[in-house]
Order: C-alpha cells, then sequence, then structure tokens
C-alpha cells in the first residue's frame, strides 16, 4: 500500500492508502473543514524528519530529544517554562529551544 503525504492549512498527515481518493477520503473524514493544499505519493514506503531542519542537533553528549522529554515532564507540560528549562540546560538560544521543545511535544513526550 503505497504512502502518502498530505497537507492541509493546519496539518501534514502520512498515511497508507489505496489510492489518492482513498488519501482524500480520510482526511475529508477527519478533517471536514480543511482544504487539501498539496497531496503527493512517497516515493519509498518510509518517512524521514530531518533533526537538522528542526534545528535540533546532537552535539555534546546528550540527546536534545531526551533532554527536551525531559524539560517537559519537569515543566508538568507547560510549554514556556520547558523551553526555559531547556534554554538552561542546553545553553541555546529561544529559537531553538523552542524548536526543540515543541517537536517533542507534537511526538507524544
Amino acid at each position: 500500500m503505497p504512502l502518502y503525504e498530505v497537507e492541509t492549512r493546519g496539518h501534514i498527515m502520512i498515511m497508507w492508502a489505496e489510492d489518492t481518493d482513498a488519501a482524500r477520503a480520510v482526511v475529508a473524514e477527519s478533517y471536514p473543514n480543511e482544504e487539501i493544499l498539496r497531496l503527493i505519493k512517497r516515493p519509498r514506503d518510509t518517512w524521514v524528519i530531518s533533526k537538522a531542519a528542526l534545528g535540533i542537533t546532537t552535539k555534546g553528549k546528550l540527546d536534545p530529544c531526551t533532554t527536551a522529554r525531559e524539560c517537559l515532564a519537569k515543566a508538568e507540560g507547560d510549554k514556556v517554562h520547558a523551553i526555559r528549562l531547556f534554554m538552561h540546560e542546553k545553553g541555546v538560544d529561544l529559537d531553538q529551544a523552542r524548536k526543540a521543545i515543541e517537536s517533542n511535544m507534537v511526538m507524544g513526550w
């Protein structure tokens, strides 16, 4: 079954579907008020998200994802507090910390 990438104004969805019509049907059922901006069949059966594209690098011993998740846990899910903790832990600027925390929130820390 092909892997599809579907983008709406509010979401990017990755899904397996029999064909383009089936992928459109999933979006229509899940997000009936959202217009499909882009729908493409992925060339492979894999989806990769680049940490570098998110502004997350693996310099040093600690994995930024682990650190971000620890900061989120300490902050009990409070994003702003978690960002401050991450900035303190990693010595990064506000934008780098925000990207790390938000990307880990999306992953379901």
